[in-house]
């Protein structure tokens, strides 16, 4: 009996305490615009694609001119790295550590600048074993996913904010 007290005590403990720091889940973006141009084809690209459209953005790209989208948008220099960040004694490769990086820029159909031109990374460490390989290499496209998901989620929050004129 007086453990089920306990729990119940900590469990509204920590319910209050989370609403009382402002937490709260970060649930779907609203934009104050309905059109986006975006003409890259990379990896990020394509989620980012993706992401707009379900949140109700018309994205345009390929053969439609810049000036119909209310907000252009540019992805560039989108780069994967593999640093060597340890080695064993015998000079075998004993820590890693994956980069990803991309820049992103905006304006406005008009050419105002929305976003200056923007360079966001992620990076990942991983150990790394040899006898392995092939596990690892699976578990750094595992990386190299969830990095580029959370990529695309600071560029939804960044283009959220956006104002265009």
């Amino acid at each position: 009996m007086r453990r089920r007290l306990l729990l119940q005590t900590a469990s509204v403990a920590s319910v209050l305490a989370l609403a009382g720091c402002g937490f709260r889940l970060r649930g779907t973006v609203r934009f104050p615009y309905s059109s986006v141009h975006l003409a890259s084809n990379s990896p990020i690209a394509e989620e980012l694609r993706g992401a707009l459209r379900a949140n109700g953005l018309q994205v345009l790209g390929g053969d439609v001119p810049p000036e119909r989208a209310e907000v252009v948008l540019s992805l560039t220099g989108e780069q994967r790295a593999r640093v060597i960040v340890s080695r064993t004694s015998s000079g075998q490769i004993r820590e890693l550590q994956l980069r990803l990086s991309v820049r992103v820029a905006a304006r406005s159909s008009r050419g105002a600048d929305l976003l200056v031109d923007t360079e966001l990374m992620q990076q990942r460490d991983i150990s790394y074993n040899e006898s392995a390989a092939l596990a690892k290499e699976a578990e750094e496209e595992v990386l190299y996913r969830e990095m580029q998901s959370e990529l695309v989620q600071q560029i939804m929050r960044r283009l959220a904010t956006l104002r265009p004129a």
